[in-house]
């Protein structure tokens, strides 16, 4: 658990949806069907993904969860393989890259992502097997995006928002510009979608979301 400050939720207050057995509930509904009948399409990428792309198919992170927890994230990999090198030498050798990766966490024009991946993201199809996360308990469908132990400080003050919840799939900050917002902004909508949470709402981010996701606006 990472204990700096993210531990003691329950000291800074309980907020709405934060044990809601509705919301739990909710997520196997709309979960258990999607795998059952996203899991040919889901198939087919790993296995084009074993063929064209040298290394995995899927790539584990570790996130931080509800309450500090640290858990494994999964994703199909968009990235090449010395991804980490290639982000390295870019922010150094590129001051507008280094100012848009402290600015927004993510690059338009990224160096490390495949050709594939570059579908794969635009689509949100390498968002998929994140079902599984939601299936055993560690994300939620709808729900702050799951971020890293570094991008965790960036929440300042408002950790425990963060971490009073499970991350989400979906997020409400997708929804209200995507790409385009700035990490603060995103942090600012993560605290308002935890303080205001209700039912009705995570149907309506829902109903919004699907078309953004199959218009692939805002996705890079």
């Amino acid at each position: 658990m990472f204990s700096d400050g993210l531990g003691d939720v329950a000291a800074r207050g309980v907020y709405p949806g934060q044990d809601s057995p509705l919301k739990r509930l909710m997520d196997l509904i709309i979960t258990c069907p999607l795998i059952f009948f996203l899991a040919p399409l889901m198939a087919v990428i790993w296995l084009l993904l074993k063929v064209f792309e040298p290394g995995p198919a899927l790539f584990s992170h570790q996130r931080i969860g509800r309450g500090g927890r640290a858990f494994m994230v999964y994703k199909f990999r968009t990235m090449r393989t010395d991804a980490s090198e290639r982000l390295e030498q870019l922010l150094s050798a590129d001051p507008g890259a280094a100012a848009e990766w402290a600015t927004y966490q993510k690059l338009r024009n990224d160096p490390r992502v495949t050709r594939f991946g570059q579908f794969l993201r635009r689509s949100s199809l390498d968002e998929l097997p994140q079902l599984l996360n939601i299936l055993r308990g560690d994300m939620s469908v709808l729900g702050p995006r799951p971020v890293t132990l570094s991008e965790m400080r960036r929440y300042g003050a408002f950790r425990h928002y963060y971490a009073a919840v499970r991350p989400g799939l979906i997020g409400l900050w997708q929804v209200r510009g995507r790409n385009a917002l700035t990490y603060n902004q995103r942090v600012a909508l993560d605290v308002e979608y935890v303080k205001t949470w209700s039912l009705w709402k995570d149907l309506k981010i829902l109903i919004e979301a699907v078309p953004l996701v199959l218009s692939c606006r805002g996705a890079y």
